[in-house]
């Protein structure tokens, strides 16, 4: 069904009177309740009242929590690990002395996008999640190193519909990154991924996902085996993707696997190329 503004009115103003009250106002408010009215307000959009409420109500609970005083400062050991040899990967393809935007898909705790956005500081950085304590996390890291060119982040299923990523346009991104989010997620993250990234990359705009990966069905070395083993063991939809099968996705969605990069701990980066319009 098309839901109107009438209909969301009401909750639109009860957010908005609730988020006056959080600790983090202006910029990441606004941003907030804009992006509120533009799944309102995006042509032809069938999105449910449900999705809109559960995705509002989530950076609600955000805000709570920061009130709260629970929002903490995050770390995750693989990503001190690993943001400096993917950082050499993206300053090796994305040009400095030209601004652009970049979304970070799964953002996770925030180390790696303030890390890439104080190295690559012509770049405006949008990151996002669907954890609740991540996303205070990530508004932790932001406060704390004031990076001009990282903005609010955003709630972001992958699962859905690209239409329902908080307002993102299509053709609005020069770069897209996700990093191990793929192999400890739903199918359905990495299809939407693909999907969205389709439609919100711009010509000639590169897609950067990091992670292990099964090749041509093969899964190697031991370690990564009993990895998979373990992750399928505790949910039968997460599991390392097959590189076969992700450039397919890929070539579905206009998408060609340009590059794959080794990494460090039997990891890899590959990278996509969006070659003309979806």
């Amino acid at each position: 069904m098309i839901v109107s503004s009438d209909r969301l009115h009401p909750l639109y103003r009860r957010t908005n009177a609730f988020l006056k009250c959080g600790p983090f106002t202006t910029s990441f408010n606004s941003q907030l309740l804009g992006a509120f009215k533009g799944l309102v307000g995006f042509p032809g959009r069938a999105t449910s009242l449900k999705l809109i409420t559960a995705a509002v109500f989530t950076q609600l609970r955000f805000s709570s929590d920061s009130r709260n005083c629970m929002c903490k400062m995050l770390n995750a050991p693989a990503a001190d690990r690993n943001k400096d040899p993917i950082l050499s990967v993206l300053k090796s393809r994305v040009k400095s002395d030209r601004h652009g935007n970049a979304l970070e898909i799964s953002s996770g705790t925030g180390q790696h996008v303030v890390h890439f956005a104080n190295a690559l500081p012509n770049i405006t950085w949008q990151p996002s999640e669907v954890d609740s304590h991540s996303l205070s996390s990530i508004e932790v890291y932001r406060q704390h190193y004031r990076l001009p060119n990282v903005k609010p982040a955003i709630y972001l299923d992958a699962s859905q519909s690209w239409e329902t990523w908080y307002g993102i346009q299509p053709e609005s991104c020069e770069l897209i990154v996700n990093i191990n989010m793929m192999h400890i997620s739903p199918l359905a993250c990495t299809k939407g991924l693909f999907n969205g990234v389709g439609k919100i990359l711009k010509p000639q705009g590169l897609l950067l996902i990091y992670g292990p990966y099964s090749v041509n069905g093969t899964i190697s070395p031991q370690s990564n085996v009993d990895f998979d083993h373990s992750l399928r063991s505790r949910n039968p939809d997460w599991g390392l993707r097959d590189i076969s099968f992700l450039t397919s996705l890929g070539q579905d969605n206009g998408l060609r696997l340009e590059e794959i990069v080794d990494m460090p701990a039997n990891n890899k980066c590959l990278l996509f190329r969006k070659d003309s319009v979806v």
